[in-house]
C-alpha cells in the first residue's frame, strides 16, 4: 500500500516538523508534502528541514484552497489513498496508523475522532450545525464533523474535488461523499493539536467556522 499525505499549514512553525517525522515513520506513506498557505513565520523554513516536498502558496487561499492548489500539482494515480493532516498534530499523527488499518477493511473515507478536550472551549454551535447538515443532506449521524484528519481512498479524491474553500471543507467534503456512495467511518484515536479556547481570537476563529459551514448549507438549499 503507498499513501501520500498532505499538510496544509499556515502558521505552524512550533509543530510542523514533529508532525511531518511522525507521518513519515509510518512505512505505509510513502510521501509527505507540505502545502504552506503563505504563513507569516518560519513554518515554510520549518517544514524544508523535515521533507523535501515543499509547496508554497504566494497568497493565503484558506485550508481548502491550499489543499486543492496541492493537488492539482499532485500526481495521485500512484498512490492508493491520500492522507489530509493537520500541520499542528505533532508526534500524535503516528494515530493514522489506526485509520490506515480501517482504509484496508474497504473504507473510502476514514475521519479521525480526538479525544477529550484539554480546556474549555466553544458552546457547541459550530458541531452542532455540522452535525445538522451532515445527516439531513449526507444522511448519516457523526461524532466528530470537524475533524481534517482524513484518509481518503484515491477514487474518492478524485471524485469529490475540487473541495470547499474555507472551514467548509470538511463538513462539504463528508456530505459530498455520502451523497457519492463512498463508505465513511469514523476512528477513534489520541490524536491532539492545538486546541482553541475561550479568549477572542478562538470566537472569532468559530465564528468564521460557522458562516463557512452556513454558506455549504446555503448551497445545497439552492
Amino acid at each position: 500500500m503507498k499513501i501520500l499525505a498532505i499538510v496544509p499549514t499556515y502558521n505552524e512553525e512550533k509543530r510542523i516538523v514533529s508532525t511531518v517525522n511522525a507521518l513519515k515513520s509510518l512505512p505505509e506513506i510513502s510521501k509527505v508534502v507540505v502545502a504552506d498557505d503563505c504563513s507569516q513565520d518560519e513554518t515554510l523554513t520549518e517544514a524544508k528541514k523535515a521533507t523535501p516536498y515543499v509547496i508554497s502558496h504566494k497568497m493565503n487561499f484558506g485550508k481548502g484552497g491550499s489543499i486543492n492548489k496541492a493537488l492539482k500539482s499532485l500526481n495521485i494515480n500512484g498512490v492508493n489513498g491520500v492522507i489530509f493532516a493537520d500541520g499542528d498534530l505533532g508526534e500524535s499523527a503516528k494515530e493514522f496508523a489506526y485509520l490506515i488499518g480501517a482504509f484496508n477493511e474497504g473504507n473510502d473515507m476514514l475521519i479521525a475522532g480526538f479525544g477529550p478536550p484539554t480546556k474549555k472551549g466553544g458552546f457547541g454551535l459550530v458541531k452542532g450545525l455540522s452535525n445538522w447538515a451532515i445527516k439531513r443532506y449526507g444522511g448519516q449521524k457523526m461524532q466528530t464533523p470537524l475533524s481534517g484528519q482524513r484518509l481518503l481512498s484515491k477514487e474518492a479524491v478524485k471524485k469529490l474535488k475540487p473541495f470547499a474553500n474555507g472551514f467548509g471543507l470538511e463538513v462539504d467534503m463528508t456530505i459530498k461523499a455520502l451523497r457519492a456512495g463512498f463508505k465513511v467511518k469514523e476512528v477513534q484515536t489520541k490524536m491532539s493539536h492545538d486546541e482553541t479556547g475561550r479568549d477572542l481570537a478562538s470566537f472569532v476563529h468559530r465564528g468564521r467556522q460557522f458562516f463557512d459551514i452556513l454558506k455549504v448549507i446555503l448551497r445545497r438549499r439552492k
